[in-house]
């Protein structure tokens, strides 16, 4: 009898991993890995898997434990705030939304985030702050209407597909550009400056791509 109970413990126990979709077959003592999801309130959902690399520098090894992330220019009172806090200080929001890349492919992922807004909320924008100027590990900046990241309620991502973003797809934060093309989606970003710059460019608009990204015109100006 002590054996069958044994035996029905150790299904139950097996049968709730399973059903939890995180199942490590190493030797790390138990350590449970993440399972991404593909399909979210009905809508299919692209791999993490199906993005292709692209970035000035190749994938970025972020060290968390001494990252910061940066709230400056045009602001009453600049900020730096470790990941934790970002994640701990603000509430998270979920959306499904497809990047589209210039190369002509593109991707739905369920993105999980912070709001733009209310990272910068506790900086205090000036009013004469107009553009977000984003900056990445890699030194690759873009920009965009302050009235778009707050109107549009733009994300910064830490999840996509219920997993943290990896490191190949910009952990620690990816922002989500909806409606704007891929080059504007920044990844392992930095710093979020407030600027009264509306010619400011960055690293693909310097060089020839619209500055303003949206989907409904073309990539270049």
């Amino acid at each position: 009898m002590r054996r069958s109970a044994i035996a029905i413990t150790l299904l139950v126990a097996l049968a709730m991993v399973l059903i939890g979709g995180c199942v490590s077959c190493g030797t790390g003592g138990g350590e449970l890995t993440a399972v991404e999801i593909r399909e979210y309130e009905g809508e299919d959902l692209s791999s993490i898997n199906s993005f292709r690399e692209n970035s000035i520098k190749g994938p970025q090894d972020v060290d968390i434990a001494s990252y910061r992330l940066k709230i400056t220019g045009l602001v009453d009172n600049p900020q730096s705030y470790t990941y934790d806090e970002v994640l701990d200080n603000h509430q998270h929001y979920k959306k499904v939304v497809t990047l589209d890349c210039v190369e002509g492919w593109s991707v739905t992922i369920l993105w999980e985030g912070v709001l733009i807004e209310d990272l910068l909320e506790k900086s205090g924008p000036l009013d004469n702050a107009k553009v977000v100027i984003f900056h990445a590990y890699d030194g690759y900046t873009t920009s965009m209407p302050l009235d778009y990241v707050l109107d549009n309620n733009i994300i910064m991502a830490f999840k996509m597909n219920e997993v943290i973003i990896p490191p190949e797809r910009g952990f620690p934060f990816q922002l989500v550009a909806e409606s704007k093309w891929g080059y504007k989606w920044i990844k392992w970003i930095t710093e979020i400056e407030l600027s009264d710059d509306e010619s400011y460019r960055g690293f693909w608009e310097s060089r020839g791509y619209s500055n303003s990204g949206d989907l409904d015109e073309g990539f270049f100006e």
